[in-house]
């Protein structure tokens, strides 16, 4: 016997499921409604099997084929125009010689169709139409039949009025060719309304067979959320994919799931997941492929597709998550929502009750969203933040991702161009950057690949040897699963905003250039950069004067690529160093919070025990320190600006300018001209600060994140050389990191944010310079408004739907107040709008 598989249809209630997929393609249980239909059919003897399509044809045809991978023969009819149930069936007619079954593929069931077949032949039916009982009629067309099964009536989708049976047209039908004949070609016709109740009429002998098992019609939301229910629930006739355990819980091959996690009964996970610890399962809860959920996570009777990624301490209840989704840490789903592929959730926000978030949208940290979001363009606003390009891991920033993104840079920079590339020791960013070099030398322009190698060096290396940028590829800072992708220009700084939009211009267009096969990009590995940069960084400081002094100091290299290039370095400076943590570990290279401040705490008491004039600690990417001083106390952020200010100020010989951001501390002010010394204020970001290096007149930039920078050496952050110049500094001071710090003056500085969406950034930043026009304002970088007491600056976040506030005054009451003085009137200015 042959099928025809109706499954043509758009199912516009699933939406935005259904938004770029056909219906009978929507997934269950990580396999196409479609296939448990194709599946039934098999089990009965029935593999010659007729498609009916009409929305996204080419979607189901790429995805089965001739049907010989699962054992069937499957033939397509394309619709032109929509032609009804009747109509559909009528296209198939080539293919149909003799008794068939039709049966919808956007539904789940395990009748025994043999059964049915068996009735259809013993009463010599023209048509059998398959029948179940349910609670509900409705929705469905109700049939009504005698003892002997043949009907007497059809009402099509009856009100309760009208229920005089709860018998329904599952929409599965047992056919002889001579239907087809009553069928006129090129038509819209249905079964159930036209065909069926007209051929009643004729007293053409029409049965109607009450099959048992379950069926469900997968025609909205809730229906499609009931199936999987109801087979978690009663365990269905059908193929689930995976290995049942106890409690009812499926678990697909190769799915990791921590001790610690709470799965209650009636749960799927499919295969290659990975669930961390603390992560609560709710039961009807229904896990895709490849999906991961990070720790403290709560899911409950929510369905998750493929490759979907659910940050930690989520909570989604009752929602369909889509394929390719990202959920970010904190975000809360609400029942009823559907989001659609390739969606982004941010941090913290909040998607309410029944809201459909349709494919390719995403939603900012900390919004609550209310309605559906259907055509709104709310995608990524650019490719590069204040930390690059970065993402999660594999998640974000994929192999595929950043090869077009490599291309783009390529396109950009020019065949033949020569670009540095490196990396720190994690072996994802090893992955990214092979991904990243090949999608450069497809554009023609060649490599000099460090492998593993401090930012510095890259850096050092793009301004020394005219190479027209580098590439530095680094896991981001107290987070593991993220990496950044940093660019530089050909002096070695991060690249300048005309330089990303120039890649982003190419990645958004994809108008990539292709090399001729002759003009592929080469990759050399050169010799001795870390020498090279060891000798240029050591023509730049006093060594002799430090090797006079004769310090002792704790290094910590805290297993990052510091550890690379150091040892030479203080070999040379004839210092006595003890040195921890001093290899590369890539399970170590970025720390928590937790671990960072043990690492510190033990490097403190280092210092004590071995009464060492200091204790230093490099970041990962050797760009920042963290200082401890010869007490045993760690120096904060701020502090060790205003340290490095005023030591540069006392005891650097050249007499040049100091740059600072606009956020740090008056401090700096009342430091730079105690001697003499000019300051200028420039934007917060890094890229700013670099480019404002490039003076010949600064002799020290600095900011308050613990990198520092050294033009007359390299006009980037540098760990390497910071340590190099406080060693130079205190050898001439001749005095203790802790007696200077007792020189500095007193101040108090507090930052916080507030939440405001994209929309209204521009409206508060136009009334906060309206509100401020009677008072000393500075407009660089946001807004900075002074008064006798400090100032306060306002700043919208260039990533996040937030606004800076940081405040600064002598007393710490009144920076506070300054803090919630002007939360208050960003709250009020966005409520007004």
């Amino acid at each position: 016997m042959k099928a025809v598989l109706m499954a043509g249809g758009e199912g516009t209630r699933l939406r935005p499921l259904t938004s770029n997929t056909p219906k009978p393609m929507v997934h269950l249980f990580n396999k196409p409604v479609m296939e448990y239909i194709i599946e039934l059919l098999k089990q009965h003897d029935i593999t010659d099997i007729t498609a009916t399509l009409q929305f996204l044809p080419s979607l189901i045809k790429n995805y089965y084929g001739d049907g010989s991978d699962i054992g069937v023969n499957i033939s397509y009819a394309i619709e032109e125009k929509p032609l009804g149930t009747a109509g559909s069936v009528k296209n198939t007619q080539e293919y149909i010689d003799d008794t068939f079954i039709v049966i919808s593929g956007d539904g789940i069931t395990d009748f025994n169709l043999k059964k049915a077949i068996a009735f259809h032949k013993k009463n010599k039916a023209l048509a059998t139409l398959v029948l179940t009982r349910v609670e509900n009629p409705l929705e469905y067309g109700v049939v009504i039949t005698k003892d002997n099964g043949k009907i007497e009536r059809f009402l099509e989708k009856p009100t309760w009025g009208q229920v005089f049976s709860d018998t329904v047209n599952t929409g599965i039908y047992i056919l002889e060719p001579e239907v087809l004949k009553h069928i006129p070609e090129n038509t819209s016709l249905d079964f159930s309304k036209d065909l069926f109740p007209e051929l009643l009429k004729q007293g053409k002998p029409l049965y109607g067979y009450i099959a048992e098992g379950y069926w469900c019609d997968i025609g909205s939301f809730d229906q499609y959320l009931k199936v999987h229910q109801d087979v978690l629930a009663r365990g269905l006739n059908i193929n689930l994919d995976a290995m049942k355990a106890r409690n009812n819980i499926w678990v697909g091959k190769d799915s990791f799931i921590h001790p610690s996690a709470d799965i209650s009964k009636g749960v799927f996970i499919g295969h290659h997941c990975y669930i961390e610890e603390g992560v609560r399962l709710g039961s009807g809860t229904v896990v895709g492929n490849n999906v991961v959920i990070k720790n403290g996570a709560s899911v409950d009777r929510a369905i998750m597709q493929e490759n979907a990624f659910i940050g930690s301490k989520a909570s989604l209840v009752g929602c369909v998550i889509g394929k390719n989704c990202d959920i970010k840490a904190g975000a809360r789903i609400e029942q009823g929502v559907i989001v659609g592929d390739d969606c982004v959730i941010g941090e913290d926000a909040i998607i309410n009750y029944d809201v459909k978030i349709y494919p390719f949208k995403t939603v900012d940290a900390g919004a609550t969203i209310n309605r559906s979001i259907i055509w709104e363009s709310k995608g990524m606003r650019s490719l590069f933040g204040s930390n690059g390009i970065s993402g999660l891991a594999n998640i974000d920033i994929t192999p595929d991702l950043a090869t077009r993104i490599a291309m783009a840079y390529g396109t950009s920079a020019g065949k033949g161009s020569f670009v540095v590339t490196s990396r720190d020791s994690n072996r994802v960013c090893r992955m990214v950057k092979r991904s990243m070099i090949a999608g450069l030398t497809s554009t023609g322009v060649h490599i000099r690949d460090l492998r593993v190698s401090p930012s510095a060096i890259n850096r050092f290396n793009v301004a020394t040897s005219r190479c027209t940028g580098g590439v530095h590829i680094c896991v981001s800072p107290f987070d593991p699963q993220s990496i950044e992708i940093h660019f530089f220009d050909d002096k070695g700084i991060n690249l300048p905003a005309g330089g990303q939009r120039n890649i982003e211009k190419y990645f958004y267009r994809e108008d990539y250039r292709r090399a001729y096969y002759n003009e592929v990009g080469e990759i050399i590995f050169p010799a001795r950069t870390s020498e090279f940069y060891t000798d240029g960084l050591l023509r730049h400081i006093d060594v002799e004067v430090i090797k006079e002094a004769k310090f002792k100091v704790i290094v910590d290299y805290a297993f990052g690529t510091a550890s690379m290039s150091m040892h030479s370095v203080i070999g040379k400076l004839g210092i006595d160093a003890l040195t921890l943590h001093a290899f590369t570990d890539e399970t170590k290279t970025t720390t928590t919070n937790v671990a960072l401040e043990h690492c510190l705490k033990e490097l403190s008491e280092s210092v004590k025990l071995f009464r060492a004039n200091f204790g230093i600690l490099f970041d990962n990417n050797c760009e920042k320190i963290y200082l401890i001083d010869d007490k045993g106390r760690r120096l904060k952020f701020n502090q060790l600006l205003h340290l490095m200010i005023s030591l540069v100020c006392q005891y650097e010989q050249d007499k040049g300018k100091i740059a600072v951001p606009l956020s740090v501390s008056k401090v700096a002010e009342d430091i730079s001209s105690k001697y003499a010394r000019q300051l200028i204020r420039t934007k917060i970001s890094a890229s700013d600060l670099m480019e404002k290096s490039l003076d010949k007149n600064i002799v020290f930039a600095g900011a308050q994140g613990g990198g520092f920078i050294f033009p007359s050496f390299l006009p980037a952050y540098d760990a390497s050389m910071t340590f190099c110049k406080l060693l130079e500094y205190l050898a001439y001071s001749k005095k203790p990191v802790s007696k200077h710090l007792s020189e500095l003056p007193s101040y108090y500085l507090l930052e916080d944010e507030s939440f405001c969406s994209w929309d209204n950034k521009g409206l508060v930043m136009r009334r906060l310079i309206e509100q401020s026009k009677d008072k000393d304002v500075q407009l660089i970088d946001g807004i900075k408004i002074f008064d006798k007491d400090g100032w306060v600056l306002v700043l919208p976040h260039p990533e996040d739907p937030v606004i800076r506030i940081i405040a600064e005054s002598i007393d710490r009451k009144k920076a506070k107040q300054k803090i919630s003085e002007y939360k208050k009137i960003i709250k009020d200015i966005t409520e007004s709008n």
